[in-house]
């Protein structure tokens, strides 16, 4: 089965590589956002698997994001994501309901098909 992904970030250039590491990892990108608010409405209309969201949107921090996100009824699986490799201590992960924080220069590693992909 594949998975379906919503790529959350407001740099286009970010977005259309994660695109590409999450397309290589045998998963599609559903939809893409530029902010939070964005992201909620794309989410509701499209109800990905899962979404790989940054931390850091222009409207809301994706922390808060994720909340949103895992609290909707298809409960998309989280995977948070910033440049700042320390910007969500572990606590705020978990209080978020994301499955897991990745420093962006750590998602060519292969990751992405187990963090988003699994059940």
């Amino acid at each position: 089965m594949t998975r379906s992904i919503l790529v959350v970030d407001d740099d286009p250039a970010f977005r259309e590589l994660a695109r590409r590491l999450v397309t290589a990892a045998g998963l599609t990108v559903v939809g893409e956002a530029a902010t939070a608010t964005e992201a909620l409405a794309v989410a509701r209309e499209l109800r990905p698997d899962a979404a790989l969201v940054d931390i850091d949107l222009p409207d809301r921090n994706g922390v808060a994001l994720a909340h949103e996100l895992t609290a909707l009824p298809f409960h998309p699986r989280v995977v948070l994501t910033s440049a700042d490799a320390e910007a969500a201590p572990q606590q705020a992960v978990e209080r978020s309901g994301a499955s897991a924080f990745v420093y962006k220069g750590d998602l060519a590693d292969g990751t992405l098909r187990q963090l988003l992909g699994s059940d």
